[in-house]
């Protein structure tokens, strides 16, 4: 990713977080497999008689043949026979295919070992073919942003995330979690909001106060985000955890240990920002008519890219196209409402170590059984946008 120097002269980074965790080369988990060298002219007929008695199942990463050159640059290959079912690859501890096979061809068989899951990065499988050739297939959804950002996209990123982490301090005392949703294609805020899971009502008339539906498309229009200047950036987080009990996502359970106030376990700041967005839809739409559900199953996130007037005059189908900035990481009820909303990129700035499903506990946008699928990516801000938050915080009323 395409680090920029920002103004505080310190490194901001975006971090694309992948649908598997990346192991570091020599944390790599292997197995044990046996294999054997082969002569050439053997190999098309090994390959397909071990393809239908001892199948890779769950090694289907990993190739049958390795080749490498030996005295003179001659080429020598050696198969993959199965994994290993004994010590020291014992002929009693072969299935009885495997077995056969090996007396047949006259195989001398040897243990070596195998990376256990498939590469989710280049780098990941440079160093997994050290040990045995495998397979790597990159994403195949094209999201802007995994294979990097350019100068103008990150600085992009990086204002809409210090707008986010602004928002995320009220003016009353609280850290909360918040939500900005962005049309990356216009540049546009979308919706914004804050955790609103304290209902009390000082406390809802503050943390909402940025995301009211009564005058927000006027707060939409007069916002100039990208020229906002960087009020928040230098320390660590741990300065201030004690004053972030309140935030949503990091302890979704909250509501349920307080005895006092009006509490509402579900409105989160990305589930709120969710809400704001389909009443801004209804107010620009006010006679929009849904498709039809067939009609709606075809509709494409192309669809709703800014190309003349289309954006004008064709209403967004949910959150299609959109991207979301965080504070914090989500939970997986927030993540999964931003499935259902067809979210395109996912920014967020804290991992979430006690709830996160974006990376820190779960994975959530890796879970192939899902129906869509969204990038994810970790904005690096330098910590003094969280020492700011934390005196902000502490001169409006916590000690």
């Amino acid at each position: 990713m395409k680090n920029i120097e920002s103004v505080s002269t310190q490194v901001c980074k975006i971090i694309h977080i992948p649908e598997k965790p990346s192991f570091l080369p020599h944390l790599q988990p292997t197995v044990n497999v046996l294999a054997s060298v082969i002569e050439p002219k053997d190999a098309n007929t090994l390959v397909r008689k071990l393809n239908q008695i001892a199948p890779l199942e769950k090694l289907q990463h990993v190739k049958r043949v390795r080749k490498k050159c030996i005295d003179g640059g001659k080429p020598q290959l050696s198969l993959l026979l199965c994994m290993t079912f004994g010590n020291d690859g014992e002929d009693d501890r072969m299935p009885y295919e495997i077995f056969e096979l090996v007396k047949s061809y006259q195989l001398s068989t040897f243990i070596t070992k195998v990376c256990k899951y498939a590469a989710t990065s280049k780098e990941e499988w440079d160093e997994q073919c050290k040990l045995w050739p495998t397979s790597y297939h990159p994403p195949t959804y094209n999201i802007s942003g995994i294979t990097g950002f350019s100068e103008e996209e990150s600085q992009s990123v990086f204002g809409f995330m210090r707008h986010t982490i602004n928002l995320a301090a009220s003016s009353i005392g609280q850290v909360v979690n918040a939500a900005v949703i962005v049309d990356p294609s216009t540049k546009q805020v979308i919706a914004s909001a804050c955790d609103q899971v304290i209902s009390s009502a000082s406390l809802a008339n503050e943390v909402s106060k940025e995301g009211s539906c009564s005058n927000y498309l006027e707060n939409l229009k007069s916002s100039n985000l990208e020229n906002q200047q960087t009020s928040l950036l230098d320390s660590s987080i741990g300065e201030f955890k004690h004053i972030t009990n309140n935030i949503a996502c990091v302890h979704p359970w909250q509501w349920a240990l307080q005895s006092s106030g009006c509490w509402h376990p579900l409105r989160h700041a990305a589930i709120v920002a969710i809400e704001y967005s389909a009443a801004r839809d209804l107010q620009l739409f006010p006679d929009y008519k849904a498709p039809s559900p067939l009609k709606r199953q075809k509709i494409k996130e192309s669809d709703f890219q800014s190309n003349g007037h289309s954006y004008q005059l064709l209403r967004p189908y949910l959150c299609t196209g959109y991207d979301i900035y965080l504070a914090w990481e989500p939970c997986a009820m927030c993540a999964m409402a931003l499935v259902h909303q067809r979210v395109r990129r996912i920014f967020f700035s804290s991992p979430n170590s006690s709830a996160g499903a974006l990376g820190s506990i779960h994975r959530l946008q890796g879970e192939r059984s899902l129906n869509h699928h969204y990038a994810v990516f970790r904005v690096v801000l330098p910590e003094e946008v969280f020492r700011n938050t934390v005196v902000d915080v502490k001169t409006s009323g916590i000690g």
